[in-house]
């Protein structure tokens, strides 16, 4: 397979767009467990759990994410100077990142709508 210097390339918008929701995600989070802090009402032990769990994810989501992107640029270094081979190898780890990252994603909004429903119940109390 050869990956010529704009096919890495095509990647950036699309990391970069990812990793801005992926910061979004997390400053909504902060806010949130910010003001369940400032509350006068007791957290419920769950909603920590599931807070904490978020949190981690989403540190993990963003760390592949950027590990994606950095490889993307080294994909493109190493096309750059010749070492195809090396590039390819290079930029399939990135998609690999990234692929983990989508998977992190999909799994932190599973566990967000599990916060939700923990909501929900106290709620109906």
């Amino acid at each position: 397979m050869h990956v010529s210097l704009t096919t890495p390339a095509l990647l950036f918008p699309a990391i970069s767009l990812l990793l801005l929701a992926y910061t979004n995600r997390f400053f909504a989070l902060a806010a949130l467990i910010r003001n369940l802090s400032n509350g006068e009402k007791p957290v419920h032990k769950d909603q920590i759990k599931n807070l904490s769990q978020r949190i981690t994810i989403i540190r993990r989501m963003q760390e592949a994410g950027v590990s994606s992107f950095a490889l993307c640029v080294l994909c493109m270094i190493f096309i750059y100077v010749g070492f195809n081979k090396t590039g390819s190898v290079i930029f399939g780890a990135s998609l690999l990142l990234l692929l983990y990252s989508l998977i992190l994603s999909v799994i932190e909004i599973r566990i967000s709508v599990d916060a939700l429903n923990i909501h929900i119940k106290e709620m109906s109390k």
